[in-house]
């Protein structure tokens, strides 16, 4: 069966058209499954899988660990690219990240960036403790690239591919303040007044997505902060910089193989620097699409370029998962 991604079936007012998400999973033939975990700092993190009713893990491609962007969840639109990967045969897990969706934590301040990566480390490993033997790959949009360029330097061996979409490895200028706030004041501000909000900060709610309708239905997530305007918290765009910060020291050293995925007028996360971390990984196996007169997320452009986006997605994971399921039964076989 050719591939659709259900971006098709969405409409202004639910990514699930006219159908409750129960009636969309059945539909789709997923078997979704919720759940909460505690983490080290003991917040409930809330977690999700989904895949293929009719598959048995044996005949399960690989493993799809997934993270979403910041101000987003990995429900509601998030959740239809988890759908599109899982109904071409693979297991898919995602998390809220903490002050986002139905997990604990401020919304829109993240005070501490690394406790993200381990909270994500906690989730991905206990699943791939659960499908040992399936091809795994990590997934990340914007600020759950950088998240998932972290995990990949911790655990070298662990991952058979990453895939990027957009990924902050360097915050726009359209998003920085203006100096010298950046340079003084902002490290000030985040030590001093942690929620004090960086007002110049052009982070729109509706400025990473071209289509109009789909900004509609972005805004209707059950969810979505109520304010169109989301000015990013002092001490949040610091953790932003110093992330990023550490991908251009450390992009060096990713081993993995890559592929990136970037809207070339993405105003949200700088291309060039998703260009600079690509030229430097010493992933042997890497591929770059920088996508014409493309936004910020990919699921935002209009529906054919969604559909195109993503069969370039599942098509690289593809083939990378049958080179290590063919390794598998190599060495099983020695």
């Amino acid at each position: 069966m050719a591939f659709s991604h259900p971006i098709h079936e969405a409409n202004k007012n639910s990514p699930y058209g006219d159908l409750t998400r129960e009636e969309f999973h059945k539909k789709h033939q997923m078997l979704h499954k919720e759940s909460f975990m505690f983490n080290n700092k003991n917040m409930k993190i809330f977690t999700q899988s989904w895949q293929p009713a009719d598959y048995s893990t044996s005949r399960l491609k690989g493993m799809v660990a997934m993270i979403h962007g910041y101000c987003s969840e990995s429900s509601w639109l998030f959740e239809l690219n988890a759908v599109a990967i899982a109904k071409s045969g693979y297991f898919v897990c995602a998390l809220d990240l903490q002050g986002h969706g139905y997990s604990e934590g401020s919304p829109g301040i993240i005070p501490d960036f690394l406790s993200l990566v381990s909270d994500s480390i906690q989730f991905f490993d206990s699943v791939r403790k659960e499908h040992p033997k399936l091809p795994a790959f990590l997934y990340g949009e914007s600020v759950g690239g950088a998240i998932s360029v972290f995990i990949s330097l911790r655990q070298k061996k662990a991952w058979n591919g990453l895939i990027l979409s957009g990924p902050m490895c360097g915050v726009s200028r359209y998003m920085l303040p203006v100096w010298p706030l950046e340079k003084f004041i902002l490290p000030l501000a985040s030590n001093i007044a942690p929620s004090f909000k960086v007002s110049s900060t052009k982070l729109l709610a509706t400025g990473s997505i071209k289509e109009g309708w789909k900004k509609k239905m972005a805004g209707k997530s059950p969810n979505r902060p109520s304010n169109a305007m989301i000015p990013l918290p002092a001490i949040t765009l610091r953790e932003f910089m110093k992330a990023c910060s550490f991908i251009e020291r450390s992009c060096k050293e990713l081993e993995v193989p890559l592929l990136i995925l970037h809207g070339e007028e993405d105003r949200i996360c700088d291309p060039e620097a998703t260009k600079f971390v690509f030229r430097l990984a010493s992933s042997r196996d890497k591929s770059m699409n920088i996508l014409p007169g493309m936004w910020h997320q990919l699921i935002g452009e209009p529906n054919q370029s969604v559909e195109l986006a993503f069969e370039i997605v599942i098509s690289w994971i593809e083939v990378r998962a049958k080179l290590v399921k063919i390794n598998q039964n190599i060495h099983s076989s020695l």
